[in-house]
């Protein structure tokens, strides 16, 4: 056989195994190679032996190794053991001191054999190294091992295939499989239920570069516990030998599962507690309900719910009508709905303002009635006919994958009278008891400001009825066009005490009034209809202007601590003009055809209730086609804008087209009123019609 065939190669390429580089585990304990001749000198002498003992080969060759190396006092020690070996041909191992070239001693093992050359010769082969540093090597190797075997901590060993070459007994319990069902296999076989794709790929940057990656997690299922999702920290080290050869990768797991589930806890709680601080901010900025439970439910989702539905009863919504029955149908009228992605959710739950009757078996009127959450982890096809509207939108929802339901009542001291319908369909998680308690704390929120905005609806209306019932029904004189308007304040929880009035007088004469009691509620609205009461009896005494306001200014001082501001005009036909006086009154408008037009520069006097101030009257011409237009502050005034710069645009309105008196009315409105404005506006504008 040839020397290749001997090596394996036959028509192949030698094995390139025999071509790897060495791995160093000789260096480390410096095993060096002696040989002696039968009369025990020396005739081979390795490098490791010139490092080991300082003497180079040359110094050595063919001397006595007992006389150059042993000290005197070993001498028969060793002559006996190499008698014992030549005479039984067995090997011996012992270790003793030798000398060094520098004077010293070193303690080295020795290894040694006897190799028979022919014809009764033989060499002695000598293994030889430092004893120190083999025991340090062996110590090493043990406290390796035992650390390996003994740790808690799963520890695997994967080769440049990222197959599994070694596993230690905490990793074997860790993946409930044996080293031997490990080996030879790659990560997807031995975890199949596990998602390996990010843990492979950063194993395989960890190889490729060299830069270890600490402690990562990993959530999955093992063989050991295929029923429960469990977490690890992982880290991943790469492998070296001492010449920077890669020989794998290995990798430490700990479980975490009772620490990531602290962590996942802690951040829900924080997440919980942002959720609640965003609704504190969010919900309730108004006292409209309708916009409370549009935000409710756009906070609710996608945090805390896919698709969310804010329903009230009907009857908390009219004070007049009977209490909900405690038996048979609820009648709900919904005031919100936020489906978030499942758009296709959002129709089966009904739109805003829709009124739905809920018999006694479904679960927001179950919710309602009992004033305690209702809860369903896993809803099927019954309980979704018990949550939906109808039959067919039963069937939208279960389309939509609504897998889980949550209902938490709106209530207040007075009892329930609504109820938050949470529901989830993308989001796979069901819901919780956590997630009762932070939906609670919404809803338990949003129904003190559904109620107070309630009761402010309530009390709101009232008053807006008392004020509209003390406002006139003018029907006006024949020769005068009249239009008028009463605006409420816009967020308010009182109206106030504007008014105007026409009031005719003997000659086919005319009074036209406008007045603002200071301050707002049903109070101011009571002294307002009492002013305009004294002023339609003082205008039937037929006296001026001036005269009128000087009575309304004694009978405002009696109603302390009121005061108000009134425009008083009479209008004549029969002479086309307009005796005007005011009493601290913003000044009144007056447009004529191809004129820009102009605020009346008029005496303003002081407020009525100041008392003892003297009132003037002007005379204004006002021809048929002419307007005169009489508004209260609430008009023009603002806290963000200047009073001149209002009065600039309310004259800008007044100079357009030539539009019919209600028009201006609404466009005065549109254009001047906000909707949000703390003061409520009266507008009064006449016209004098040609005579016939």
């Amino acid at each position: 056989m040839s020397q290749a065939e001997s090596f394996g190669a036959g028509n192949d390429a030698p094995d390139a195994r025999f071509f790897e580089q060495p791995t160093g585990v000789l260096d480390a304990v410096r095993a060096a190679v002696v040989a002696l001749d039968a009369a025990g000198r020396i005739v081979l002498w390795g490098p490791q032996a010139e490092k080991l003992f300082g003497y180079s080969a040359q110094e050595v060759q063919g001397r006595n190794a007992a006389q150059l190396l042993v000290h005197e006092a070993y001498m028969n020690l060793v002559a006996g053991k190499c008698e014992q070996m030549v005479e039984t041909g067995e090997g011996w191992v012992g270790v003793f001191p030798v000398r060094h070239k520098d004077g010293g001693t070193r303690s080295v093992e020795f290894r040694c054999a006897r190799l028979p050359v022919g014809q009764g010769e033989f060499y002695t082969l000598g293994i030889v190294t430092d004893a120190s540093k083999l025991r340090e090597v062996e110590r090493d190797v043990a406290l390796s091992t035992q650390l390996i075997a003994q740790s808690p901590i799963g520890l695997e060993l994967l080769d440049t295939d990222l197959r599994y070459v070694a596993v230690n007994p905490a990793m074997e319990r860790l993946h409930g499989l044996s080293a031997k069902d490990h080996l030879g296999r790659g990560f997807r076989e031995v975890l199949p239920s596990v998602s390996v794709d990010a843990s492979e790929a950063a194993v395989r940057e960890v190889l490729e570069t060299g830069i270890p990656q600490v402690d990562r997690y990993t959530i999955g299922r093992t063989p050991a516990d295929p029923d429960t999702d469990r977490a690890w920290s992982v880290s991943v080290y790469r492998l070296e030998d001492p010449h920077g050869e890669v020989l794998g990768v290995a990798t430490s797991v700990v479980e975490v599962t009772d620490r990531y589930g602290a962590i996942t806890a802690a951040a829900q709680a924080r997440q919980r507690l942002a959720l609640i601080a965003e609704g504190s901010a969010r919900i309730g900025t108004s006292l409209e309900m309708e916009q409370t439970a549009r935000e409710l439910a756009d906070v609710a989702v996608p945090e805390l719910a896919d698709v969310a539905v804010v329903d009230v009863l009907d009857s908390a919504l009219d004070d007049r009508r009977p209490a909900t029955p405690t038996n048979g149908p609820v009648l709900f009228r919904t005031l919100a709905v936020e489906a978030g992605c499942l758009t296709e959710a959002a129709a089966a739950v009904g739109r805003p303002d829709d009124l739905v009757g809920y018999d006694a078996n479904r679960l927001p009127t179950r919710c309602v009635r009992t004033g305690h959450p209702v809860i369903v982890k896993h809803v099927d096809d019954w309980d979704l006919a018990r949550i939906a509207r109808d039959p067919g939108s039963a069937a939208v929802l279960a389309g939509a994958g609504i897998h889980s339901y949550l209902a938490i009542p709106l209530a207040t001291l007075g009892g329930a009278f609504g109820v938050l319908s949470l529901m989830r369909g993308r989001n796979p998680a069901s819901f919780t008891e956590d997630d009762v308690t932070l939906a609670g704390e919404l809803a338990g929120r949003t129904a003190v400001s559904l109620d107070n905005a309630r009761l402010y609806q309530s009390v709101r209306n009232t008053a807006v009825t008392l004020q509209r019932s003390l406002l006139p029904q003018p029907a006006p004189p024949e020769l005068l066009e009249v239009a008028t308007r009463y605006e409420p304040a816009g967020t308010s929880t009182e109206v106030g005490g504007d008014w105007f009035d026409v009031i005719p007088l003997a000659g086919d004469r005319t009074a036209l009034v406008v007045g603002d009691v200071m301050g707002s509620g049903i109070d101011a609205a009571a002294a307002m209809g009492r002013l305009r009461t004294a002023t339609a009896t003082l205008a039937g005494l037929d006296l001026p202007p001036a005269e009128v306001l000087r009575h309304l200014d004694r009978i405002t001082a009696g109603l302390e601590p009121y005061i108000a501001t009134c425009v008083y005009a009479e209008y004549d036909p029969h002479s086309d003009r307009c005796h005007i006086a005011a009493a601290g009154h913003p000044p009144p408008a007056l447009t004529r055809a191809g004129q820009r037009p102009e605020l009346l520069d008029l005496p303003t006097g002081a407020p009525l209730g100041v008392g003892g101030v003297p009132f003037e009257a002007a005379t204004v011409p006002l021809h048929p086609g002419d307007q005169l237009v009489l508004y209260t502050d609430g008009l023009v005034e603002t806290r963000r804008v200047a009073i001149d710069e209002r009065l600039n645009v309310l004259l800008d309105v007044l100079d357009g087209p030539d539009r019919s008196l209600d028009e201006t009315c609404d466009r005065l409105l549109d254009t001047l009123r906000d909707p949000d404005d703390h003061d409520d506006v009266a507008i009064l504008i006449a016209r004098p019609r040609p005579r016939p």
